[in-house]
């Protein structure tokens, strides 16, 4: 494949010259997982490609680098053999016996009760029907995945991704530099540019070098949402939001969105919800991708109650598995006095092995529900008069913590209910975990053509050479999501749109 005019692979840390203006067929904006498979795509069709990565390249890979899971439509057990290095039978058998199947309908359905059936109807058709292929696509460019051996706070799928989000990274950005696609780190676009007719024909972008133009026959934007920018999680977000901390990384401050929206596209979607999950209180402002950091995910929730400083339950724990509640529950913790809550566990949760990940939680360990609650800054009275009413309304039933469906063992008669995995904290030592909200990723995006990925204007008309994917598409996700969803239609609709940027780049 040629490179483009001015071609330079940069390092480490590295920006661009301030050489002669860059020439691309299409120019991807953003390296997470959907700018990858953007970029993947329009190699394929043998367009001349070039990548902004606004992060350095120690840092490289956006918050796709610090997942693990992809959630995609399967008949059976036949159609994930393929994705997994010689599998044993008895991997395949696990799997079988877990999800035997999550099928296109299944999937469909899912998506639209967790969002509360506000999903745009055609993008999760699209995102459905494609995800399958998609994931056997990504199959062909090297990638594979591996069994997972259920722990009960896992988030429902049967497999992830080999090395996690940030080997499955590494793996692209290889196969790109592999072909020769150029990768321009520690630069950022800031500005689109369009001809008199309204194409966008390029950008401008600043590396550590000064600006630079950059032309391209198609752009696709794909640099996330605005979920690290404190004034505009305020904005879009409401009150308090500006002081929650990242589950993400840094680089996510809305760029691609106030670019696009400044010249006339159509914003999509819900900008008042975001991924939001329970993270661990003293977790640090965001995560990295590959600084091997600890993990600060506090996903035993379901199994617990959680309390506020008041003593006082706030949320039900567990109206649904932990892979389609965790991306709402953060804006439950969010609205506690503080912002804080704590997930209060008894002895039983240890011996069930339900608190994978808590061994550096903060928190602390009492013989009593008062010992406790003085340990952790909780009301005593508050907390043991809520435990006391818990376990006085928890009804009969068997209790089954599985991560694949609920167990119907609930409580009865409280103010709030708690409708599954529901067991009496009564046998020490209890154990309580202090909790934040964390934001992973905002909802709110533009608004595309579901089969080709084109933002569209607000004129009712396409943007020519604009292509957006990846945390960047609106309309997907209202208020909740379910575990692995956003790698998929990332990988999805990043493909749509490398293909189609492609294809019009190359007059196809």
């Amino acid at each position: 494949m040629p490179r483009p005019s001015g071609f330079a692979m940069l390092g480490s840390g590295g920006g661009m010259s301030a050489e002669a203006d860059l020439h691309f067929d299409v120019l991807i904006v953003g390296a997470g997982n959907a700018g990858l498979c953007a970029a993947l795509a329009a190699e394929e069709i043998g367009a001349r490609g070039g990548v902004l990565e606004k992060a350095p390249r120690e840092f490289r890979g956006g918050n796709s680098a610090l997942t693990g899971h992809m959630r995609f439509a399967f008949n059976s057990v036949d159609d994930i053999a393929p994705l997994i290095n010689d599998p044993y039978p008895s991997d395949l058998q696990n799997i079988a016996e877990h999800l035997p199947h999550r099928t296109e309908a299944e999937l469909f359905d899912e998506i639209m009760t967790v969002t509360d059936g506000y999903a745009d109807t055609e993008l999760a058709d699209t995102h459905v029907s494609k995800s399958y292929e998609t994931v056997r696509w990504l199959r062909s460019k090297g990638h594979d995945w591996v069994p997972i051996y259920a722990t009960a706070t896992h988030g429902g799928n049967v497999v992830m991704m080999n090395g996690g989000g940030h080997g499955f990274q590494e793996r692209s950005f290889g196969y790109l530099e592999q072909a020769g696609v150029p990768i321009y780190y520690d630069t950022s676009a800031t500005e689109l540019i369009e001809d008199k007719e309204g194409k966008v024909i390029g950008l401008r972008a600043l590396s550590p070098n000064g600006y630079r133009t950059m032309h391209a026959t198609s752009v696709v934007l794909s640099c996330g949402g605005f979920e690290s920018n404190a004034e505009m999680r305020a904005r879009y977000l409401g009150p308090g939001w500006d002081t929650v901390k990242m589950r993400g990384v840094p680089y996510n401050t809305g760029d691609g969105l106030l670019m696009a929206m400044g010249i006339g596209a159509m914003p999509y979607g819900s900008w008042t919800t975001c991924h939001a999950s329970p993270q661990d209180m003293n977790r640090p402002a965001y995560t990295l991708p590959g600084s091997g950091s600890r993990g600060w995910n506090r996903y035993s929730y379901p199994f617990s109650i959680m309390v506020n400083i008041d003593g006082d339950r706030f949320a039900d724990e567990a109206f649904d598995v932990r892979g389609r509640t965790y991306a709402r529950m953060g804006k439950s913790i969010l609205a506690q006095p503080a912002g804080t809550g704590f997930q209060i566990l008894d002895a039983k949760a240890r011996k069930m092995q339900l608190l994978p990940e808590y061994d550096q939680a903060s928190g602390a360990k009492a013989g009593t529900l008062e010992e406790l609650a003085d340990k952790l800054g909780v009301d005593p009275d508050g907390l043991v008069g809520t435990v006391r009413e818990f376990n006085a309304a928890v009804q009969p039933g068997e209790y089954d913590p599985s991560p694949y469906r609920t167990d119907g063992k609930r409580t009865e008669g409280l103010a709030v209910p708690k409708s599954n995995y529901a067991v009496p904290i009564d046998e020490p030592p209890y154990e309580g975990f202090g909790v934040i909200c964390g934001i992973t990723f905002t909802y709110g995006g533009l608004k595309v053509d579901p089969k080709t990925a084109q933002v569209q204007h607000v004129a009712g008309r396409p943007i020519p050479g604009l292509y957006t994917c990846g945390e960047m598409l609106g309309g997907l996700w209202h208020t909740n999501y379910a575990s692995g969803s956003g790698m998929m239609a990332g990988s999805t609709y990043g493909r749509i749109a490398g293909m189609s940027a492609a294809k019009a780049a190359l007059g196809e």
